[in-house]
């Protein structure tokens, strides 16, 4: 194997699918990232892969000599780094596991392990690619992956659930304290795709970054059967395993109805809860809202005992019944950062029964947020 391309090339690429080796890998070769350079293509491709979790990525060099090899991710990665913006001679060597980067700081050697010990990547031969819009899923990302579980033993909730109907694609996430829906309509007919999977979070999450540097105007092909998702953006492609289990039946959760509605804007009350959350650290992170019909306000207070407190008011358009219900800022926070429009409405039943937050137009976000109960 031999080849050049520039440094940053190189490192981008590199940095991509390290994030897919695991820290502590269950056998040597999976520490490493496999390099596979073809003299056919002129393209140098990178794997990294957990055995839960796969990326893939392709970009073009100067190949003069094909070949493959697994080499460490982080060992390579922070030697790449560091080096000069300027193309690298990447090169094997003929009898052992060994290549050599050189560029004009100099000259590193580094061993590797066989490409032959590498797993290959998952296929899902039968399934048919359905191609899904790349605004649809990064609407559907990033209304959701906020909202799923971080705790292992509810295994199924650290994945976001996914429903494909028709033209229209669903996805939910849940802790148990929240829950995010979001339903986006996808203009390329997501199309023949009558799915419902639950796929982890961690792979959505590096779905979510490589889709940030992806022109929108191009589809995503999706892949799917009993086991498997595969993404795959053309030079880059992601595979997942799916989760297992039956995910909760989120919409019996939300109120069928409710008795009292408030409409605020975003900003404004996104920069009140940053700055009485301050306060609410030093205790417990709860803030109580005081929703005023009277006075068509909202008041945001918190009482931090042997620290202080903090109170702001804001403006708001009431229906209903003054209320008081506290809840957890960082919650509170993440859902309202998620919502799209200016304006937000808040509707709520009582100071123990879930509240629901959804935007005032853009993408149709449903998020419901437990509150806390107050203790006098």
């Amino acid at each position: 194997m031999k080849f050049s391309c520039p440094q940053t090339d190189f490192n981008t690429h590199f940095s991509l699918v390290s994030r897919a080796v695991p820290s502590r890998p269950s056998k040597p070769v999976l520490g490493n990232v496999l390099v596979t350079a073809s003299t056919d293509t002129q393209q140098v491709t990178l794997v990294g892969f957990d055995e839960t979790l796969g990326i893939q990525t392709t970009f073009a060099a100067q190949v003069d000599e094909s070949g493959a090899l697994t080499l460490p991710a982080k060992l390579l990665g922070d030697i790449v780094s560091r080096l000069p913006n300027e193309d690298l001679d990447i090169s094997e060597d003929e009898d052992e596991p060994v290549i050599t980067l050189a560029c004009s700081a100099g000259r590193y050697q580094v061993r590797g392990l066989s490409a032959e010990d590498y797993p290959n990547l998952p296929e899902v031969a039968s399934a048919e690619p359905v191609k899904i819009s790349a605004d649809a899923l990064i609407e559907g990302l990033r209304g959701s992956l906020f909202a799923t579980s971080t705790d292992e033993t509810k295994q199924v909730l650290t994945g976001v659930h996914l429903t494909a109907d028709d033209e229209s694609l669903e996805f939910a996430a849940t802790d148990g304290h929240r829950l995010a829906i979001v339903q986006t309509v996808d203009e390329t007919g997501a199309a023949g795709l009558q799915t419902t999977v639950t796929i982890p979070s961690k792979a959505l999450r590096e779905l979510e970054r490589i889709l940030q540097a992806y022109p929108s105007s191009e589809p995503v092909a999706l892949q799917l059967d009993q086991t498997q998702a595969v993404f795959d953006l053309g030079q880059q492609r992601i595979t997942s395993r799916l989760l297992e289990g039956q995910y909760p039946n989120y919409r019996q959760l939300l109120p069928k109805q409710f008795e009292r509605q408030l409409t605020i804007d975003r900003k404004q009350f996104i920069s009140s809860l940053e700055r009485i959350a301050v306060m609410a650290d030093q205790r417990n992170n709860i803030v109580k809202l005081s929703i005023d019909s009277e006075n068509q306000s909202l008041a945001l207070s918190v009482e931090a005992q042997e620290v202080g407190s903090g109170l702001e008011t804001l403006p708001a358009q009431v229906t209903g019944e003054s209320l008081e219900i506290a809840f957890n800022v960082r919650y509170l926070l993440d859902g309202l950062k998620a919502l799209p429009s200016a304006e937000i409405q808040i509707q709520c039943n009582t100071a123990t029964s879930p509240s629901v937050l959804t935007p005032l137009g853009g993408t149709k976000i449903t998020y419901l947020v437990m509150p806390v109960q107050i203790r006098s």
